[in-house]
């Protein structure tokens, strides 16, 4: 852990795939069957776990060798949704640590929720199989508002949701684009250093306030 120790905390807010639930092996698994679809040798799921929190950009990359900008990504993202949906509640997972913190923080009285840009499409289906979102006081999604991270429109919904200003937040999250969102919205940011760090990543100069290797040591922040 490292960092400042934050003061006026009201509420915690978490980034989803790579801070508070490993769902790369579902993901991959997605991934890997549009491989064998199509006649091609699996990659094995490990392969994509470094680009899970890139959503079906970084699958679609790590299978096919395509980007976005290139014809023929559009119909691979929505197969690679449909089957993704298909199998979300096969391997994903709370990280290990996630729900002491989350009792933790309910018993300082502090709130907690969820900002992601993942599509409520898949989001409503996590919170709905797994109990430790039955806690949360807001979830927004990659698509609630008109932008995604690393533009803070979302955590700035977060913040009206739950009533309190985004100097009583902050942010953890595994990926630059989370520190940045945070820091545009005007939060504390936490790292997650356990998260889906790409191979290129370089966390310690996205600037965020703290790191942390384990969840739990999240509370020790908290002033």
């Amino acid at each position: 852990m490292s960092g400042a120790v934050f003061h006026g905390v009201r509420a915690v807010l978490f980034d989803l795939d790579g801070t508070l639930i490993d769902s790369a092996p579902d993901l991959g698994a997605a991934a890997e069957q549009m491989r064998v679809a199509r006649g091609l040798a699996p990659l094995g799921v490990a392969r994509y776990r470094s680009s899970a929190g890139m959503g079906a950009r970084g699958m679609m990359s790590v299978a096919f060798g395509v980007t976005p900008e290139q014809p023929g990504f559009a119909a691979l993202r929505e197969e690679f949704f449909d089957r993704y949906e298909a199998c979300i509640h096969d391997s994903t997972r709370v990280f290990e640590g996630v729900p002491p913190l989350v009792d933790a923080l309910r018993e300082r009285g502090l709130k907690w929720g969820v900002v992601t840009n993942k599509y409520e499409r898949f989001t409503r289906l996590i919170a709905a199989r797994l109990p430790l979102f039955s806690s949360s006081s807001c979830l927004v999604s990659g698509d609630t508002t008109a932008h995604l991270k690393p533009n803070p429109a979302s955590l700035l919904e977060a913040c009206k949701r739950l009533d309190l200003a985004p100097s009583q937040c902050i942010y953890v999250g595994d990926d630059e684009r989370d520190v940045a969102a945070g820091q545009a919205a005007g939060m504390g940011t936490v790292a997650a250093l356990y998260g889906y760090l790409g191979v290129d990543a370089r966390a310690h100069e996205w600037g965020a306030d703290a790191s942390i290797g384990h969840p739990m040591e999240c509370l020790g922040l908290l002033g």
